[in-house]
């Protein structure tokens, strides 16, 4: 059984993200389990999450962004109360940002897009991405 759609494909903090991480060299998006993923060819964004809660049921976020963060920084980003650890992803060095919990700055989700692309891209994407 596919998992159900949990996005609004015309949402337009969708269209922005989709613009950021299409970009990137031999960026793909495709659906996974519900969601935007984009690949290149290992996922480095998704739209959209989720986060457990001890408590009760799953605490969901239709606008989000999961990105995988490097070690140097995932500290920093988890004191920011925008951020949290994602069901799943959570465990592997992933985080999301609550779109909804701010104001976007578009030019931190583009250098956040970025650097999980940066962390997960074969070197020559890489190297393609610098020229």
């Amino acid at each position: 059984m596919p998992h159900p759609v949990m996005f609004d494909g015309s949402d337009p903090i969708l269209a922005r993200v989709r613009t950021i991480a299409l970009a990137l060299p031999e960026a793909t998006e495709k659906i996974s389990h519900g969601r935007p993923t984009f690949s290149a060819p290992k996922m480095f964004a998704v739209y959209g999450g989720s986060q457990k809660n001890p408590g009760g049921p799953m605490i969901r976020y239709a606008h989000a962004l999961l990105i995988k963060a490097d070690d140097s920084e995932r500290e920093a980003l988890q004191q920011d109360t925008r951020f949290f650890f994602p069901a799943y992803l959570g465990p592997y060095g992933w985080l999301g940002l609550d779109f909804d919990a701010a104001e976007i700055d578009w030019t931190e989700v583009a250098e956040l897009i970025d650097a999980s692309f940066r962390l997960q891209a074969p070197a020559r994407l890489i190297k393609q991405l610098d020229r």
